[in-house]
């Protein structure tokens, strides 16, 4: 490898060793845990929106790709340690697909703080979208309406803000 092939080398090795970082912390998240059925609350979502507001749009959706594919992959990192691709088949699939729109979208934040947080709302929200219409597929609308979304209102308000402010700090120090 050339010193020129070394240097282009290192912006991508940064990208994808932050990534893997966020992955971790993703995966962290997942452990902690209310069980509940058929969707456990996690604190999976704040890390997402912290991972995309922090990390920006590709940072954020890498991280959580590969959260996606090390849990594919047998690795314990889902909900209470579950792995393999049963669990990318299984009720919860559409919120964990969710996260990769989620990170992306939290990455277009902004600067201000009107935006920061109409764009950390939307991208929690966004989660529901194919969490919800998956989650159908295996208990019903009205079912799935109740125990994938109204049920997580509270916490959603609750980690949306612990984001935002989160960010807000960060970015300012």
């Amino acid at each position: 490898m050339t010193a020129i092939q070394g240097l282009a080398a290192r912006p991508a090795l940064r990208f994808w060793s932050l990534a893997l970082m966020g992955s971790a912390v993703l995966a962290a998240s997942a452990q902690v845990s209310l069980p509940m059925w058929p969707v456990p609350a996690t604190l999976q979502t704040l890390a997402v929106l912290l991972l995309g507001a922090l990390g920006g749009s590709r940072m954020g959706a890498a991280a959580v790709l590969l959260y996606l594919a090390e849990g594919a992959m047998g690795l314990p990192v889902f909900a209470a340690g579950a792995a393999g691709p049963a669990v990318l088949m299984g009720p919860t699939a559409g919120f964990l697909l969710g996260f990769i729109a989620s990170a992306w979208i939290a990455g277009l934040a902004g600067h201000t703080a009107a935006r920061q947080a109409a764009v950390l709302t939307a991208a929690h929200l966004i989660v529901f979208v194919p969490g919800v219409a998956w989650l159908a597929s295996f208990v019903g609308w009205e079912r799935a309406w109740m125990a994938g979304f109204l049920l997580f209102v509270p916490g959603t308000m609750v980690k949306t803000a612990l984001a935002f402010t989160t960010m807000r700090a960060l970015r300012r120090g």
